[in-house]
């Protein structure tokens, strides 16, 4: 089957695909055929595989291939797949994007370089490499909390007008910072995503051209609705529609904080959020996240209740 036509990287909710798993943390194929299923039911404007949600830097590689292919072998051409091909140096983020390649992704979303410090001019060669490598769209991902560097507004400026970036997934919390590379970066077909779940009908109201969402593996149909209300200028019921989803995302914080940390209260709740909504079969989150207890799933529930989604 041929790779769905990009020339523009299209604009909505992508949301980043949780990674069900089995008791021993092998791929749930069957949960996540379905947990695809409802996402395009929704009407998204695309699927995100192997970001933060999906759990990728805590998955084998050989486990991270096999999430991406079965996404776009139930996607089938319908919406375009993109593929997080994050890692922590140049060379090995380009055996992500080649792999990601043979599968046949739409697109490729990566982080700047970790681990390592990195100056913003060797972020420009990381990029430069990636698209080099592999010609497919790219999008970088602006997440400074797990790599520990702000994309510089100057460095995406360059590699959008050179054509090396197609877009921007802004998870950095910055309304300014979005601001800044929407004014910077002249290209119409250049695409800003917001990864806030929060401040998602402000980013929208900035000019940004979607949203990825990590609640969005819950409710869909919640995200896409206030997508569609900001598009059609609506922003008093988009703004009501942004309140409810802000009040259902406090069920990340169910997790004790005592005995688990943030990210694993998160992830365990988006998954816990999905059993309970019937689309996946457990809740297993990877290695060494510590799991949500009953009272934390039950915790879930009454969220998913108050926002009328059980």
């Amino acid at each position: 089957m041929p790779v769905p036509a990009l020339p523009v990287v299209p604009a909505g909710v992508i949301p980043p695909v949780c990674t069900p798993l089995t008791a021993d943390r092998e791929l749930d194929v069957a949960s996540l055929e379905r947990l695809c299923a409802f996402l395009l039911s929704a009407d998204v404007a695309g699927l995100f595989v192997g970001g933060s949600t999906g759990e990728t830097a805590y998955l084998p590689d050989e486990l991270r291939a096999r999430a991406l292919e079965v996404v776009v072998g139930v996607a089938a051409g319908q919406v375009p797949v993109f593929a997080g091909v994050i890692d922590m140096t140049t060379p090995r983020v380009v055996e992500h994007a080649r792999v990601a390649e043979k599968l046949r992704a739409s697109a490729l979303v990566a982080t700047a370089p970790f681990y390592a410090p990195t100056h913003p001019a060797e972020i420009a060669v990381h990029f430069r490499e990636l698209r080099a490598a592999v010609d497919l769209p790219l999008l970088a991902y602006d997440i400074p909390t797990a790599v520990h560097t702000k994309l510089p507004t100057a460095v995406v400026a360059s590699l959008a007008a050179d054509g090396t970036l197609d877009g921007v997934k802004d998870s950095s919390g910055s309304i300014d910072g979005m601001r800044a590379v929407l004014a910077a970066v002249d290209r119409p077909d250049f695409r800003v995503f917001t990864g806030s779940e929060t401040l998602a009908d402000l980013a929208l109201l900035a000019g940004v051209h979607g949203i990825v969402p990590g609640l969005g593996n819950v409710d869909p149909h919640g995200y896409v609705r206030l997508y569609s209300l900001a598009l059609a200028g609506d922003w008093a019921a988009a703004t009501a529609e942004q309140r409810r989803l802000t009040r259902l995302f406090g069920l990340i914080d169910v997790g004790d904080a005592a005995r688990m940390g943030r990210y694993s209260s998160a992830i365990g709740a988006f998954k816990a959020g999905l059993v309970h909504r019937g689309v996946i079969a457990s809740g297993t989150t990877s290695l060494p996240m510590i799991p949500l207890n009953d009272a934390e799933h039950a915790a879930v529930r009454d969220y998913l209740v108050e926002a009328g989604l059980v």
